[in-house]
């Protein structure tokens, strides 16, 4: 057999490593044009909601809440209140601040109030993001 002959011939695992890096290939293009279809262009929309019960422990009350990007875009520096108004007055707030949050991502945290939120009015709100 001559060289170039043996060149043009490809062993079993030569065709069995194209196929498995073809594929890893494909499958990368594919997610990429996935997302860019589904998620597309979309600025943040940004939510944010109680997600458990509210529990007391040591004179303080933990009130645990769940902030989602439903839209496309990355949102930074997503600032979340909370306002406790007992009796129409504010007692207490809250703020937290999250550094980042993708586009379908979605970050849990928990405020702390030293009076129980169930006596009053708890006011949950997204504040604030940064364009990155």
């Amino acid at each position: 057999m001559s060289e170039s002959e043996q060149k043009q011939q490809r062993s079993v695992a030569e065709w069995v490593t194209f196929g498995i890096a073809s594929s890893i290939v494909a499958g990368i293009v594919g997610l990429v044009l996935y997302s860019w279809v589904k998620v597309g262009d979309r600025p943040p929309v940004l939510a944010i909601e109680r997600s458990g019960k509210i529990r007391q422990a040591d004179g303080s009350f933990y009130v645990p809440f769940t902030l989602t990007n439903k839209g496309g875009d990355t949102a930074d520096a997503v600032r979340v209140t909370a306002r406790l108004r007992i009796d129409r007055d504010v007692e207490e707030t809250g703020e937290q601040q999250f550094d980042f949050l993708a586009g379908g991502e979605a970050e849990e945290g928990v405020f702390l109030f030293s009076r129980n939120p169930q006596n009053g009015k708890l006011i949950l709100r997204v504040t604030s993001y940064r364009k990155p």
